[in-house]
C-alpha cells in the first residue's frame, strides 16, 4: 500500500457523524443540514432537457478526455467573457480542460504536478477545503499551512511566510472566495503571489468554484486569469483556474467543470488524465454547454442567497459574533463556546448540524484558526434557513 495512505486524516464529516452518535435529538424539530456545502436551490430545466435530449447518442461511444471542442468553446468563452480576458488569449485547444468537478482535478492536479524528490511543499490557506492537503500528501509533498485570522482579514499573510518556504514550495493552493470563511483575495494580493510563483518557480492553483456567489451584481471576484490579464500575462504562465457548474448552476451531481491556464502545465495535465480515464460523459458536455452559455439562472442564484443571508444575519447578528462574508454561501461566526460542544448541542437541543471550525483546520503556529468557530452553509431553502437561524438564536440565548 502507498504508505503516504496513512498521514490522511478523516473526512470532515466522517467526524461529525462521529460527534452526533448517540444523541436523539427532539423529534417535534425536524431536522435541518448547515454543514455541507450542497446546493439545494432547483437545478436549472433547461440543464435536464439537455442530458434527456443528448442521452440516447451519449451511451454508444468513449469520450475524450479533453471533451468536444465545442464544449471547451463555451468554456473558454465563459471564462473571457467573465474575468475580462484579452480576446482569443484562452485557446480553447490549448488552455482549456474539462473535468469531472473541482474536487477530483484539484486532487488530481497535485499529484501530477509535484517533484516528490526535492523535499516539496504545498502551500494551503487554514482552514482549508480537505481534498488540498491530502492531494498534498499523496503526492510525496509536506502541506504547509497558511492562516487565515480575523485579524489578517481572513487571508494568509504571505509577507510573513519565511523564505527557505518559497525555495521549497512545488504549489500554492488559493481558494477564492474562500471555504470557509468567503473572504476574496484582492487583485493586488494576486498580483504579489505571481511575482513570488516567478521568483521562486512554483505553480498557483487557483480554485474558484464560489466565485459566482456574491452580493453585488456591480462588483464580481476577482480571478487569477483576470489578475494575469491585468498585468499583461496572456500566457498565465504558472497559473490554473478551477471553476465548476456545482455552485454556479446548482449542479452539484452533474459533476462538471474546467481547468483553465498556463497551457506548457495543462499538456502534461491531460496526459496524466488521459491515463487517469476520467473523461465526461458526452450528455453531461451537452447540458454543460448550455449551463456555460447561460447568465440568468446564475443571477437568480445569487438573488435566492442575498434573500437568505439578509434573514438569517438580521437574526443571529445580535446574539453571536458574526459578519456577512464577501461572498459563497457560508457563515463563519465565532462561538460563545468550544466549536464541536456547541455543535454537538445545538444537534441535541435545536436538531440543526453546522460543521465544527475545528474539522476544517490543522494547528499550524500553535493556533488552530478553526477553534471556536462553525460552519454554517445557507443551502437549505430559505423557510429553513430562516428557522434554523431562530432555533441558533434560542440554543445561543440559553447558554
Amino acid at each position: 500500500m502507498n504508505p503516504n495512505l496513512a498521514q490522511l486524516h478523516p473526512y470532515p464529516f466522517e467526524r461529525l457523524v462521529k460527534l452526533k452518535d448517540g444523541i436523539t435529538p427532539p423529534a417535534d424539530k425536524p431536522h435541518i443540514a448547515l454543514s455541507i456545502g450542497e446546493p439545494q436551490h432547483p437545478a436549472p430545466a433547461f440543464v435536464a432537457e439537455a442530458i434527456i435530449s443528448h442521452l440516447p447518442g451519449g451511451l454508444s461511444n468513449y469520450p475524450l478526455t479533453k471533451g468536444t471542442l465545442a464544449l471547451r468553446e463555451a468554456m473558454a468563452a465563459w471564462a473571457t467573457r467573465r474575468f475580462a480576458l484579452k480576446p482569443d488569449s484562452l485557446n480553447p485547444e490549448h488552455h482549456i480542460l474539462p473535468v469531472n468537478g473541482t474536487r477530483e482535478a484539484l486532487f488530481a492536479f497535485a499529484q501530477c504536478v509535484v517533484d516528490a524528490q526535492n523535499n516539496p511543499l504545498v502551500l494551503m490557506p487554514n482552514p482549508f477545503y480537505q481534498i488540498y492537503e491530502g492531494a498534498a500528501l499523496l503526492s510525496g509533498a509536506q502541506p504547509y499551512f497558511l492562516n487565515t485570522l480575523e485579524e489578517t482579514g481572513f487571508l494568509p499573510d504571505y509577507d510573513s511566510v519565511p523564505e527557505a518556504v518559497w525555495q521549497r514550495c512545488q504549489l500554492l493552493y488559493l481558494c477564492s472566495p474562500g471555504n470557509p470563511t468567503g473572504t476574496i483575495t484582492p487583485a493586488e494580493t494576486l498580483y504579489s503571489l505571481i511575482e513570488k510563483a516567478d521568483r521562486y518557480d512554483f505553480i498557483l492553483a487557483a480554485d474558484e468554484c464560489y466565485s459566482e456567489l456574491y452580493f453585488d451584481e456591480e462588483h464580481p471576484p476577482v480571478g487569477l486569469l483576470q489578475a494575469c490579464a491585468q498585468l499583461g500575462r496572456d500566457d498565465y504562465r504558472r497559473c490554473v483556474v478551477f471553476h465548476s457548474l456545482s455552485k454556479r448552476s446548482n449542479l452539484p451531481g452533474l459533476r462538471s467543470g474546467f481547468v483553465a491556464g498556463d497551457a506548457a502545465i495543462l499538456k502534461p495535465f491531460l496526459q496524466y488524465r488521459t491515463y487517469h480515464g476520467c473523461a465526461m460523459p458526452p450528455f453531461v458536455q451537452a447540458a454543460s454547454i448550455n449551463a456555460w452559455n447561460d447568465e440568468g439562472h446564475v443571477r437568480e442564484n445569487r438573488a435566492r442567497y442575498r434573500r437568505k443571508f439578509d434573514a438569517v444575519l438580521g437574526i443571529l447578528a445580535p446574539v453571536l459574533d458574526i459578519h456577512r462574508p464577501d461572498a459563497s454561501f457560508y457563515l463563519w461566526p465565532r462561538t460563545p463556546m468550544d466549536d464541536t460542544a456547541f455543535a454537538r448541542g445545538l444537534f441535541a437541543r435545536q436538531n440543526v448540524t453546522v460543521l465544527p471550525g475545528s474539522y476544517l483546520s490543522r494547528v499550524a503556529a500553535a493556533i488552530d484558526p478553526g477553534r471556536e468557530r462553525v460552519r454554517m452553509a445557507l443551502v437549505a431553502p430559505l423557510e429553513a434557513c430562516f428557522e434554523a437561524a431562530w432555533r441558533i438564536r434560542e440554543f445561543v440565548l440559553s447558554l
